[in-house]
């Protein structure tokens, strides 16, 4: 029934994490979940201008700008404009109706934001592809259509992304965990559920993430300039990083939060077979137009409500789609001849300009916040400490950094160019306190190291990184992402805990007792919003 294998002959069947061809282990065992839920009639409705419906048609023009809360999104189409009918990203390809634009929506910077999620659920009554039973729903178990059955997709932008548990290698063989899984708390049923849950026939472990946006790629996909050995590149742990199962290549692990999936075929294979409900893999044509989509749209934001056009004479150098399509990947940028989103200098000096009428005065007050965020983002080091997979990585606990010295430190995007994944408490009890999500108890084997910082008994809403490789150590962790786009797609972090921007700063202000002042976070709030 699968039909996945693409390729496989070209490599050797792994007993790790990985891919066999186009294909990652976990993915047949998905299959065959997504199968078993549901497909109800859709009614996705027509598209308009900030709703690409999958296959309705028209142009995707060369650039465009969308509304959203705090000014406009600039999509900067580099290959120029794309006629969207019969095109695979645009087109339903599954079962279900839905495409992979559904949960990747220009206007929204190639993810889906809350607001635009509730704007289709009152458009169509809960019937749009976006809703579907196999993950727009807290279950497919549940009644659908009802509010309550999709609360997680509505509230918090999450999608439900289940993993077989035990985790699998490459060749689709089960993996011997480190650790046991027992769900303590499971609001949604499903880790419970006889047919979806981890003691069904199938069993699967079921979590709640946000979609990453599929822009800017080349800083996601192109590895680290400058960093020796110059024939290896290394995890931050200095274990090697996967490779490409078709080229060879190393590859960076920063398309997924768990790093599940080491290439765009990769991950467009299996997000058809879960998320469209695909039987079997695209063509190998379907997947060449969709990467080379994905590869050439760009994203940021072009203006602000208070800040006016954030492009331009004057502008910051790395704000605006323009500068990530001329931009560099995969150069460090946390040092003074590389800013990572560039110099802001220009807006504090125009602050101090004289003869500005009431309205001017106001925009360069934003942009004058906007750059003193900058420079904190940049500048202001704090403790950071009992950071799961960071601290423990050799850097010492505690240790002082900057968000950009730190885990946002590439040039442009503002990810961590190491990479590696990290558990930041974001997924972890009491830490982060959710109580809409499942809660399991990891209990890990006395033979395994532990969680650096958590021990062997851990309680947490998203195993992460450890569902993929079975070890304890990686319990919680995910893998940083990019900044840009943000006021595009609330709301934040791999599982929505930060509804605006102003709950993100909160967050990291809580977790490593900064310190911020008020006009500190309305600073970096500013400051974040012109990304």
């Amino acid at each position: 029934m699968l039909g996945l294998g693409l390729g496989a002959s070209a490599v050797d069947r792994s007993k790790a994490p990985g891919v066999v061809g186009d294909v990652a282990g976990q993915v047949p065992a998905q299959q065959q979940q997504a199968q078993t839920a549901p497909v109800a009639a859709s009614a996705a409705g027509a598209a308009t201008r900030d709703w690409a419906s999958p296959g309705a048609g028209g142009v995707l023009p060369a650039s465009a700008d969308y509304p959203n809360e705090t000014g406009r999104l600039g999509v900067l189409n580099l290959d120029g404009p794309i006629r969207t009918k019969g095109h695979p990203f645009f087109t339903p390809l599954g079962a279900n109706g839905r495409a992979c634009v559904t949960c990747h929506q220009p206007g929204d910077a190639m993810s889906v934001s809350v607001s635009t999620i509730k704007e289709r659920w009152a458009a169509t009554g809960g019937k749009d592809p976006l809703f579907a039973a196999v993950d727009g729903s807290n279950c497919p178990s549940l009644p659908q259509g009802d509010p309550r059955s999709h609360s997680l997709l509505l509230e918090k932008g999450l999608f439900r992304i289940f993993l077989p548990f035990p985790p699998r290698a490459a060749d689709g063989s089960v993996l011997k965990p480190e650790f046991s899984i027992e769900v303590v708390r499971d609001p949604t049923g499903c880790n419970t559920d006889p047919v979806f849950g981890l003691k069904s026939d199938n069993p699967m472990v079921s979590v709640f993430r946000r979609p990453r946006p599929l822009a800017n790629v080349k800083y996601l996909l192109e590895l680290p300039h400058g960093v020796p050995p110059n024939d290896k590149f290394f995890f931050n742990d200095k274990t090697l990083l996967p490779r490409d199962p078709e080229t060879g290549g190393f590859v960076s692990m920063q398309l997924l939060s768990d790093g599940r999936q080491p290439t765009l075929r990769t991950q467009a294979v299996e997000a058809a077979v879960n998320h469209l409900q695909k039987v079997g893999a695209p063509s190998r044509a379907e997947l060449d137009k969709i990467i080379a989509f994905e590869k050439q749209i760009y994203v940021a934001q072009v203006q602000d409500i208070d800040g006016g056009a954030l492009t331009g004479d004057g502008a910051p150098p790395g704000l605006g789609p323009r500068a990530l399509a001329d931009g560099a990947p995969a150069h460090l940028a946390n040092n003074a001849v590389n800013r990572i989103f560039g110099s802001f200098k220009p807006w504090l000096d125009e602050a101090a300009l004289p003869g500005a009428n009431k309205a001017e005065q106001a925009r360069r007050d934003f942009r004058a916040s906007a750059a003193r965020g900058a420079d904190i983002f940049w500048r202001r080091r704090f403790i950071i400490k009992d950071v799961g997979q960071y601290n423990s990585k050799g850097l010492s606990n505690p240790f002082k950094r900057s968000c950009g010295s730190g885990c946002h430190n590439t040039l442009l995007a503002g990810m961590d160019l190491a990479p590696g994944f990290m558990d930041l408490g974001l997924n972890t009890h009491p830490t982060n306190d959710r109580p809409d999500l499942p809660l399991f108890k990891v209990t890990c084997k006395a033979s395994a190291p532990p969680q650096a910082y958590l021990g062997r008994t851990i309680y947490t809403y998203d195993p992460g990184r450890a569902l993929i490789t079975g070890k304890c150590v990686d319990v919680g962790s995910t893998m940083t992402q990019q900044m840009r786009g943000l006021a595009a797609r609330a709301p934040y972090f791999t599982n929505g805990s930060a509804a605006n921007l102003r709950e993100l700063v909160d967050y990291y202000d809580r977790r490593f007792n900064i310190g911020y002042s008020e006009r500190d976070k309305q600073d970096l709030v500013n400051f974040m919003r012109t990304l």
